[in-house]
């Protein structure tokens, strides 16, 4: 039977089940350990004090044995000497030390029961404490390999949402420079043409359909909210 085992809230065969359920496994074995390191402070004072207390119960009881042996010697001497008075005296003084004897002896053993009981309780209690502690590394792994995990999968969804692939990125600057030069040809074109109007190179009908279309042209801009 345990000696001076209290109850905790949490015990490990309910911290595993806990633990699955918990945001934070960590801490919550954290409070554990701290508990359980709390109760083997506890309980190693207890063994202590046992262990002094079953000491001063042994002395007793075997100064009393010590002493029960004497009176009988004494006895056995008082009656060597004719003095049976003497002998009865001594003999009586030997059963008070007899009973004396037999009541620590029994307190004695009834201690050391107690202490090997609580340093059973110790041994099991520490070797909660180093289950529980290796499974805290454990946790702390698991939950470091979940934020690497997180971080990698922020960059990667950052690298995609950014364009930032190489192969994307060139197609992309291909297409602008493409622009930039059929921009560049048709304002080449734009400007030939023009000269070439502006030489009278182009007859009077063409010129007319031409500015016809080019005044269109100005309207649909002005509803649009071009101003030249």
């Amino acid at each position: 039977m345990s000696i001076a085992r209290r109850i905790r809230d949490i015990t490990v065969a309910t911290l595993n089940e806990r633990l699955e359920k918990a945001e934070d496994p960590v801490r919550m074995i954290d409070q554990f350990l701290w508990s359980t390191r709390e109760d083997i402070i506890q309980a190693e004072k207890l063994h202590q004090q046992y262990a002094n207390h079953s000491n001063h119960l042994r002395a007793q009881w075997l100064q009393a044995e010590a002493q029960k042996e004497r009176r009988e010697q004494q006895a056995m001497t008082a009656l060597k000497a004719g003095e049976e008075n003497m002998a009865r005296i001594a003999l009586h003084e030997k059963a008070s030390c007899e009973e004396r004897s037999a009541q620590y002896r029994e307190l004695y053993e009834q201690s050391r029961q107690n202490t090997m009981d609580l340093e059973e309780q110790l041994r099991e209690m520490r070797s909660e404490y180093q289950t529980v502690y290796d499974k805290r590394e454990y946790y702390t792994a698991r939950m470091e390999s979940v934020r690497l995990q997180q971080r990698m999968n922020s960059r990667l969804q950052g690298g995609v949402s950014d364009g930032a692939h190489p192969g994307t990125m060139f197609r992309q600057m291909e297409d602008r420079i493409s622009d930039l030069e059929q921009e560049a040809r048709s304002l080449r074109d734009v400007r030939r043409m023009g000269r070439e109007f502006d030489q009278g190179g182009v007859g009077n009908t063409v010129k007319s359909v031409i500015e016809r279309e080019l005044a269109e042209l100005k309207r649909k801009l002005e509803k649009e909210g071009w101003s030249s």
